[in-house]
């Protein structure tokens, strides 16, 4: 199998170090464990309160919905009626807006979604931007077998996982209401068009 080295996506990121990195769908699927494990090392520059870390920089707007475990970095704005759940990182100076969902995924500094979106089980690089409405699906719905499959550099990569999103490089812009299907890997300074479905299903 084809292993997917994360370096060639973003910078290496210390919330990792000890863990489990060998694909990008193992990393997705401990979610909670990670960031339980890492908010053990977390400064008096977070506030903590039963699994949920937001550092004294960040701003949360009311009606945001956050479940543990979670950690919002320094420079982070979480705008109203976010909802976060199934463990979540935030590294710094991310931005969601309005009504964005984000489920077992990590975030990394400097990137964006603005609304409506949903970026389900996926690991996202510096310095994306993700335009309004677009989604990162997460289950193969409609398909009789779930297992995700994703295809990179002309192979095919069995998850052996029903539940994997993106891993979406530094430097990457998606469209509004562009569809990346369960299994998408983009590689960093990539653009999706607006509106385009990504589906690398072979």
């Amino acid at each position: 199998m084809n292993m997917i080295n994360l370096d060639n996506f973003f910078l290496p990121k210390s919330i990792f170090l000890g863990q489990d990195i060998s694909s990008p769908w193992s990393i997705t699927a401990n979610a909670e464990e990670i960031i339980h494990a890492f908010l053990s090392t977390l400064d008096q520059q977070y506030i903590i309160n039963n699994g949920i870390a937001v550092h004294r920089e960040a701003t949360i707007e009311a009606n945001a919905i956050i479940k543990p475990p979670v950690i919002i970095g320094p420079r982070c704005f979480v705008a109203s009626f976010t909802y976060l759940r199934g463990g979540v990182y935030l590294e710094s100076d991310v931005i969601l807006g309005p009504s964005v969902e984000v489920k077992s995924s990590f975030i990394f500094r400097e990137s964006k979604a603005a609304h409506f979106n949903f970026i389900g089980d996926s690991i996202i690089g510096d310095d994306v931007n993700i335009e309004a409405g677009a989604i990162l699906a997460n289950y193969r719905n409609e398909l009789p077998k779930k297992e995700i499959v994703c295809y990179y550099q002309q192979q095919h990569i069995h998850t052996q996982t029903n539940k994997f999103g993106s891993l979406i490089g530094s430097n990457s812009k998606i469209g509004a209401n562009a569809v990346l299907a369960p299994g998408t890997i983009i590689d960093s300074q990539s653009v999706v068009q607006r509106l385009e479905l990504v589906d690398q299903l072979q």
